[in-house]
């Protein structure tokens, strides 16, 4: 991500126009903490929204979500969806499509593609991206798959913890203050409204008494 953030604005894909970005987990989550998970926007594609937002240096000022709970009968009890997408639109014009899912059985798969009018780029492939190619010369199936967010961000969650102590320490300003996560809690909130009342919501709707906090 830290390389794409720098593509972006050394200019290397030129004027930006599309971002996709997935988050898929291998296996459901355990029913209790579905039941107070906050859902698959709040609890999961929350990151990719983060993650967005901090790539590209744009706000998003337009969500259209969907879902569907047509797997396992825990999704429909709690309220939640076990597939979701998401369509974006950044105040650039920028759109971005963002899907998820708990029911992807190749193993664990987080990506991001940005595409520009120069170049191309994707985050996140690797040879233990869960993805095969159909093509006679495309990469075959990851022969070890990654299983799980633990394993896959093990070594950012170690930068994470030693740039947390920098701060406290007073070594470094804090890189991602409370604003940040407001930011895009809010925007998963647009998705769940979204996807609730079938309609297309501008997170701004939703800011009201946050937006001081955001200034």
């Amino acid at each position: 991500y830290t390389g794409a953030r720098e593509a972006v604005r050394a200019g290397r894909l030129g004027r930006l126009h599309t971002v996709r970005a997935t988050t898929s987990e291998a296996e459901p989550p355990d029913p209790a903490h579905l039941a107070q998970s906050g859902g698959l926007y709040r609890d999961t594609l929350i990151h990719d929204f983060d993650i967005l937002r901090w790539v590209t240096g744009r706000e998003v000022v337009d969500v259209y979500a969907t879902g569907s709970d047509a797997g396992p009968q825990t999704f429909r009890e709690a309220g939640d969806v076990d597939t979701g997408a998401v369509l974006l639109t950044l105040d650039d014009g920028t759109l971005a499509t963002v899907t998820g899912t708990r029911m992807n059985g190749a193993g664990y798969d987080v990506r991001m593609e940005l595409a520009g009018e120069r170049d191309q780029i994707v985050v996140g492939l690797d040879d233990r991206t869960p993805i095969a190619s159909t093509e006679p010369t495309g990469p075959p199936a990851a022969d070890k798959p990654w299983t799980g967010f633990l394993e896959r961000f093990g070594p950012a969650y170690e930068a994470e913890l030693n740039a947390f102590v920098e701060v406290v320490r007073g070594e470094r300003p804090n890189p991602c203050d409370g604003r940040e996560a407001l930011r895009a809690l809010v925007i998963a909130e647009a998705c769940e409204r979204s996807r609730r009342e079938r309609r297309p919501v501008r997170p701004m709707e939703l800011l009201g008494s946050a937006q001081e906090a955001l200034t």
